[in-house]
């Protein structure tokens, strides 16, 4: 099972999160609580960081392997995202939604504990393995980042300041994402290549992986179209639903059984 120690790291770090979060909303009216806040919310994250190292290091491998290992990651990565916006376009609230969903990674993880194998198979000893999925988590936790901003500018309206201001953000969030899914799936290419002799083999996590490429390939030339504003805003909302299947929902298709990345379902 997973280690005891987990259960210590989530708690520690969603209570820093939560506190941290408390205390930069009320930063509004008393500033001085304003550096404190943003202290513990780093903090939170500072530990999940940390029980990754703890964790590399106890399994002798990158804890890459399964969807629980990989929401690990999501949890410490997506809320350095928010931390980043806040310094670059100085807006605070996205950093609350990404401390948020990080959390919820961390449930998910507490009440569906996994059983660890040390061993990697020998597929998964590629020096192709770690980049691939490290580019890959991270593009997924930038397009996370993106749909969140443009769901929370639909929510306000894209006639407010913020809401202008917002759009900018997930534009930004949204071609980067891209640039993490398109260098995920040059090293899932070379990877397959060395590890099962072919570039592509049309594999169902592959066609979902090209799918939710496209999907934000999509977005890409309507934005150079000057299409609507709000209707890309509810575009980039929606698209990450394609990658939440790419990522989770493919493993629960009858035709993914055979899979050869099977390897990766908890």
């Amino acid at each position: 099972m997973m280690a005891i120690d987990f259960t210590t790291a989530a708690t520690a770090a969603m209570i820093c999160w939560a506190v941290g979060a408390l205390l930069g909303i009320a930063a509004g009216k008393v500033p001085a609580l304003k550096l404190p806040g943003f202290i513990l919310s780093i903090v939170g994250s500072a530990v999940v960081i940390g029980y990754i190292a703890w964790y590399w290091n106890f399994l002798g491998r990158p804890p890459l392997r399964t969807l629980g290992e990989t929401r690990l990651w999501y949890a410490a990565l997506i809320p350095l995202v928010g931390f980043i916006v806040e310094f670059r376009w100085k807006i605070s609230w996205l950093k609350y939604y990404c401390m948020g969903l990080a959390t919820f990674f961390l449930v998910i993880n507490l009440m569906h504990p996994e059983v660890f194998d040390k061993t990697l198979m020998p597929a998964l000893q590629s020096p192709w393995f770690v980049p691939h999925v490290v580019v890959y988590l991270v593009g997924y936790v930038f397009l996370a980042a993106s749909s969140t901003a443009a769901a929370h500018n639909v929510y306000l309206g894209l006639r407010s300041k913020t809401a202008e201001t917002g759009s900018m953000v997930s534009h930004y969030l949204a071609i980067l994402g891209f640039v993490f899914l398109t260098f995920g799936l040059i090293f899932g290419a070379l990877w397959a290549k060395e590890a099962w002799g072919h570039y592509w083999t049309w594999d169902p996590k592959e066609t979902w992986a090209f799918l939710s490429w496209l999907a934000y390939l999509g977005y890409l030339h309507a934005n150079s179209y000057k299409i609507d504003r709000g209707k890309l805003q509810w575009y980039l909302a929606l698209s990450f639903i394609v990658l939440l299947v790419c990522w989770f929902g493919v493993n629960y298709l009858p035709s993914a059984q055979n899979s050869v990345h099977t390897y990766s379902q908890s």
